[in-house]
Formats: structure tokens, C-alpha cells, sequence
């Protein structure tokens, strides 16, 4: 979808300082979740997560070694997405580079 907004031109806003703040206020109002967000403003679903924990709209888990709920739900959405695509990694490669 494309939408068209004109603005004022001395609007300190940048285009991708707008989609931002449209991909944030969607998912406040539960009509996007988060790794739809993020997909608006083209950015990872962890990074798009810390803004909204920087902003006080989501609150991180209290043991810092624990995966907040609304990542671990927004990995195995798109994980079960890329399944249904047949977008699919040989077992081969699930491991690679996870010690860097």
C-alpha cells in the first residue's frame, strides 16, 4: 500500500522519521504487531523492539538474560511465515555463526 501526505515544508520531520512514528503508533494501537512495525520502517524486529523499551511503551523482562515475550512471538511468527514460503535453512547451517 502507498499512501500520499502532503506536509509543510518547514516540518522538521524526515520521511523516515514519519514512517517511524506511523509504524509505532500502529502497533500501539494493536493494529500492526512488532515485526510488522518493523518491517514498515525496514528495521530488525530486536532494534525496533529497544526503541519502544526507550520510549517506555514496552518494558524489558527483568533478568537481562531472558528473551522478552514480544520477541521470542514476533521471531516464531516469521519464522512460521518464512516456513510457509519454503524459505527454509538446510540443518546444515542453523549453527553457523553463533559464537561470534
Amino acid at each position: 500500500m502507498q499512501i500520499t501526505i502532503n506536509l509543510p515544508d518547514n516540518l522538521s520531520l524526515t520521511e523516515s522519521d514519519l514512517r517511524r512514528e506511523v509504524a509505532i503508533a500502529l502497533f500501539q494501537q494493536n493494529i500492526l504487531l512488532i515485526e510488522q512495525a518493523a518491517q514498515v520502517i525496514a528495521m530488525d524486529v530486536d532494534d525496533f523492539y529497544q526503541i519502544l523499551v526507550d520510549r517506555g511503551i514496552l518494558t524489558p523482562p527483568s533478568d537481562p538474560d531472558d528473551d522478552p515475550n514480544e520477541l521470542i512471538f514476533a521471531h516464531l511468527r516469521i519464522s512460521l511465515q518464512q516456513a510457509k514460503e519454503g524459505n527454509l535453512k538446510p540443518v546444515s547451517e542453523l549453527w553457523d555463526g553463533i559464537d561470534d
